[in-house]
C-alpha cells in the first residue's frame, strides 16, 4: 500500500496511562509473566480500560508465528514452548483483579499441533475454578482451518467466541498473513455459531486501510450470514513505521453510520468508533447485548 502523509485528527490524542489501578495491573501481569494485548498491540485505550479494571490477556507467549502487516506483536518461531502453569497464573490474576468479565486472546501458534487449542481450554477451565461468576470471552486464531481445534476451545464453554475478520475481502492478502484468509475466518465463525445453542460470536473490522463503503457493507452482511452476533468497527492506526500506513482517517459520522447499519442488519450489538477495538470495554459491550437479547425474548414470549 502507498504510504500516506495524512494529518492526524484530534481524537487520536489520548490521555497517557495513569492511576493506581493501571500500575497495579501492570505490576501484577509482569510478576506472573503474563502478556496483555493492551501492551503488545499498543492499544490507545490502555489507560482507560486498565484504570476501570478491564484487561485483555494474551496467552501462549509474546511471539507470533504469523506476520500480519497491521500488527506490532513480534513474530518468530516459539518452537513449541508453552508455560504449563499459565492457565493457573491467569486465573489467579483475574481473581486478584476482581474482574467479572475477561478477554483471553493469544498469538498465533502454528508451531503447535492443535494451534494452542488445549491451552486455551485449560485457561477457560482454570479461570472458572477460581472465578465461577466471571464471564469469559476468547479471541482466537482461525486454527489454520482445523475444526477439531476449534471444537476443543468451544467445548470448554466460553461465554463469547471471537475471531476477527480484520478487513474486507479484497484487502486480506495485503493486510493479513498468507495463512489467514477471508473465507477461513468466516468458516470459523460459522462453526462456532452452530456448535451449540446460545453460543455468542463476535468479530471486528478495521477501517482506514483503503476499503470502500460497499466492501464494508458486504463484510457486515457476510458476518451476519454466518451467525455472528456482535461486531466492532474501529480505525486502523499504524503501530510502527514499518507497518501498513493509514490510507484514511474515517470520520466519527461514518462510524456512527456503520453502527446504525449493523444494528438495522440485525446484529445484537455493534460498537463503532475511531478508538473502538475488538476487546474495548468488553464487559459493558457484552452486558448491553445480553440485556437486549433478553428483552427480545420477553417480547416474543
Amino acid at each position: 500500500m502507498i504510504r500516506q502523509n495524512l494529518k492526524k485528527p484530534n481524537w487520536i490524542k489520548v490521555r497517557p496511562p495513569d492511576g493506581d489501578r493501571f500500575f497495579n495491573i501492570k505490576k501484577l501481569a509482569s510478576s506472573l509473566s503474563l502478556s496483555t494485548v493492551c501492551q503488545e498491540a499498543r492499544c490507545p485505550n490502555i489507560g482507560e480500560c486498565w484504570q476501570q479494571g478491564t484487561a485483555t490477556f494474551m496467552v501462549m507467549g509474546d511471539t507470533c508465528t504469523r506476520g500480519c502487516r497491521f500488527c506490532s506483536v513480534k513474530t518468530g518461531n516459539p518452537k513449541g514452548i508453552l508455560d504449563k502453569q499459565e492457565p493457573q497464573k491467569l486465573a489467579y490474576a483475574i481473581k486478584t483483579m476482581g474482574l467479572d468479565y475477561v478477554v483471553v486472546t493469544s498469538v498465533d501458534r502454528d508451531d503447535l499441533d492443535d494451534g494452542g487449542a488445549e491451552h486455551f481450554a485449560n485457561c477457560i477451565n482454570e479461570t472458572r475454578i477460581l472465578n465461577p461468576k466471571t464471564l469469559i470471552e476468547v479471541l482466537t486464531s482461525d486454527f489454520a482451518g482445523f475444526e477439531n481445534s476449534l471444537k476443543i476451545v468451544l467445548k470448554a464453554g466460553p461465554n463469547v467466541y471471537a475471531h476477527n475478520i480484520e478487513t474486507v475481502e479484497r484487502l486480506q492478502s495485503a493486510v493479513r498473513d498468507p495463512r489467514a484468509n477471508y473465507k477461513q475466518s468466516l468458516q470459523a465463525l460459522k462453526f462456532a455459531s452452530q456448535f451449540k445453542k446460545n453460543q455468542f460470536t463476535k468479530s471486528s473490522i478495521m477501517l482506514g486501510l483503503g476499503e470502500t463503503d460497499s466492501e464494508v457493507l458486504q463484510t457486515l452482511k457476510d458476518l451476519k450470514n454466518v451467525g455472528c452476533q456482535f461486531v466492532t468497527l474501529g480505525q486502523y492506526l499504524q503501530p510502527a513505521k514499518h507497518k501498513l500506513s493509514v490510507q484514511e482517517y474515517v470520520s466519527v459520522e461514518k462510524f456512527n453510520h456503520w453502527k446504525k447499519v449493523a444494528e438495522d442488519m440485525g446484529f445484537l450489538y455493534a460498537a463503532s468508533g475511531p478508538l473502538v477495538r475488538s476487546s474495548y470495554r468488553a464487559g459493558e459491550f457484552f452486558m448491553k447485548s445480553l440485556l437486549k437479547k433478553q428483552k427480545i425474548h420477553t417480547k416474543d414470549a
